[in-house]
Parts: C-alpha cells; structure tokens; sequence
C-alpha cells in the first residue's frame, strides 16, 4: 500500500521562527543568569516592530531590546532595503509577573501547565526522524548557510521547504515533491534563481536514488520573492509547531515549545516522549513508536500514558516498564535532559529532533536503557 508523508521546515528569517528564536534568546539569556528562571515569552513581529510580552518570574536581568536586535542582525536583517532590519527596528517590551495563583496553586513538582505531549520515533532513518523531516530541514539549513557564506549571495532571510515523500508498505519510496520558495535580491532572474536552488541545493541534499522522472520539484511557483520577512508578514511565536517537530507522520499535541523554560511541562515532556518513542524504536521492539502523555496542572505524574508501536507486543507491560525506567514527573524530566541551561535558542531552528548536538540530551541512547527494554 502506498501512502504520503510530509513536512515542513523554515529558514532562519521566516517571520514566525524569528519569532521563536527571539524568544528563545531571551530565554537562554535569563536561564544563564537565572536557572530557576519561569518564563513565558511571546514574540510580536511586524514590520519595523518587534513586541515582546508573556510571563516572568527570576532574579536575573536582561537587555531585551539589546538581546532582539543582536539576534536580528545574527540572523540576517542587516539592510534597510528588507524593509527591517536589527539596527532600526522598534522593540516594545509588554511582560508582566507570573500569576500568583499560579505560583501558588503549583505545588514543588508538579506539572506547570495542562497539556497533551507527543513523542515519535521510525527506523526510516539513522537519526529516527521521518524522511520528509530530514530533508526539508536540511533544505533550510544549508538555504541559511551558503546565505550567510555567501556562497549564493542572491538570497534574503526569509524562505521555507516543504517536502513529500511517497511510501510503500510503510517505507520510504521515493520523493514526490519538493517545493522551496526563497527571498531573493531584484537584480536575480527566475530562470537563474531555479537553477541555481536546483543544482546547488535540492540535488545536493536528496539522495539521488530517491529522486525520478515524476518527481516535482517546485520553486518559487508565483515568481519573484523580493519582498519577505516581517515586511511582507507578520510573525508570532509558536505557529510553526509541525515543523519543529514530526511533519504529518506523527499527530501534534498542539502546543508550541519556544519561550518556555522546562517547568512548561508542554516543551519538556515533548522532549521526554520522543526520548521514550527513540529508544523504543532503537531497542527493536517496533519499527516506529508513537508516545502520548496527558499532564495535568499541579500534578505531579501524567494523567495518561500511551504508547503505539507496530508489534504485538504486551503494551500494559511496555508501559509498566517505560514508568520502571524514566520519571515522568516534572523534576524527574528536567534533571535526565539537565535542561536548567541555555540550550534552547538553538532548538528553535531546523526542527527540535533528530539534531546532532551534545546539548540535546533527549536524542542520545543510552544502552542500558535498551538493554532493559529488549526484555519486554
């Protein structure tokens, strides 16, 4: 049976990420002076403005309006004709403390929020990530990279991928489309545009037995791209869920990850699921694993636990031992992933799994961990 599976990535100067990457700048900056910091940052993005608000509680000082420009000019918006830029753009700063309801009403452990987690994990690639995920991040990233090289000095900040691949009893096949569409400079023409993204960067990144005669590849398909980034739209932390984590192959539990410190049980339980779901599908229990966690506010363990896998396997007995195995309770979570420090800025782009980094705790395997599920 064949089947689609699809997602998307964004660079860098999309207005929605750079609305997450401010708020994770910010975070970092407080959660290194202040690891016990409690936050909830919000990014307002329009054109020439840059309005920050949400929730704090800490004892650390930052520069805001230094941390936003700073990370602007880092990510690209350096000259006034992208219509914003680091050097000019207004910041407004709208943070007010956090509710001493909440503050109170949270007992010392207990979950900071009420939410639905999602974790996911396939052996369709060496990192467990889905195929479509891997390579539209891919995209984006090196889009940032020769930009910011200037290896293709035609390029703006802002741009997106989308890719679909076609499966085949549920394995990868071949990929049906790519689409990239990308900011560029005016003196570039759409013939040498497409071209040069072809050659120089979706054949580069997809492996060439994965492409064929019928595959689509999509360029900016309405033409010019001159006019992007916050000039052209607004850009708000949080709406590109799907892209920072499984694209169509795994359900969203719907909340949004960037600005939150690790009490918001909805980004560090996210963290934790597809730490479970990896080492599930890397101890070989199941081919893919798809882990549900329902957490409620003040409570100390998820209300719910599920677990799919494609085997037969006992499910009560695989959950009876994922609980024997990891502590799912909000302090137990933010000490295995140590995520007290200031990691999350560099989450926020290229997708939040399946990243080759140190820092990212809740993607190394530990073999005693998969010792203990080869058991079950």
């Amino acid at each position: 049976m064949k089947r689609l599976k699809s997602s998307e990535s964004v660079c860098q100067g999309h207005p929605d990420k750079i609305a997450d990457i401010l708020s994770d700048a910010i975070l970092d900056e407080l959660i290194r002076k202040d690891p016990y910091t409690k936050a909830s940052i919000e990014t307002l993005i329009t054109t020439g403005l840059v309005h920050i608000s949400g929730e704090l509680s800490t004892d650390a000082y930052v520069d805001i309006p230094e941390i936003v420009r700073g990370t602007l000019i880092e990510i690209g918006y350096t000259k006034p004709e992208y219509g914003f830029d680091g050097y000019t753009a207004g910041v407004i700063t709208t943070i007010s403390d956090q509710s001493p309801e909440l503050a109170l009403g949270i007992p010392s452990g207990g979950a900071g929020d009420t939410c639905i987690v999602v974790g996911y994990a396939t052996d369709e690639t060496e990192n467990y990530m889905p195929l479509a995920c891997n390579i539209a991040n891919e995209i984006t990233f090196t889009l940032d990279e020769m930009r910011k090289d200037d290896f293709l000095p035609f390029l703006r900040p802002d741009g997106k991928s989308i890719v679909v691949v076609e499966y085949e009893n549920n394995r990868p096949l071949r990929v049906d489309s790519v689409t990239v569409l990308i900011q560029h400079e005016p003196y570039i023409t759409e013939f040498d545009l497409r071209d040069e993204i072809e050659k120089k960067i979706v054949k580069k990144v997809i492996p060439e037995e994965l492409i064929d005669e019928k595959t689509k590849i999509i360029i900016n398909p309405i033409g010019r791209f001159v006019i992007g980034g916050p000039m052209a739209d607004t850009g708000l932390t949080g709406r590109k869920t799907i892209a920072d984590a499984y694209g169509t192959a795994a359900p969203s539990g719907g909340s949004a990850f960037s600005g939150k410190d690790p009490t918001k049980i909805d980004r560090s339980a996210s963290y934790m699921a597809r730490c479970i779901a990896k080492h599930i599908v890397a101890s070989g229990i199941s081919k893919e694993a798809t882990v549900e966690l329902v957490y409620i506010i003040g409570m100390e363990y998820p209300v719910s636990i599920d677990i799919k896998v494609d085997t037969d396997i006992d499910r009560e007995k695989l959950i009876k031992k994922i609980k024997d195995i990891f502590d799912l309770s909000p302090s137990g979570i933010i000490e295995r992933l140590n995520l007290r420090r200031p990691i999350y800025k560099k989450t926020s782009m290229y997708g939040h799994f399946g990243r080759k980094d140190e820092d990212f705790i809740w993607e190394q395997l530990d073999n005693k961990i998969l010792r203990e599920l080869k058991d079950v």
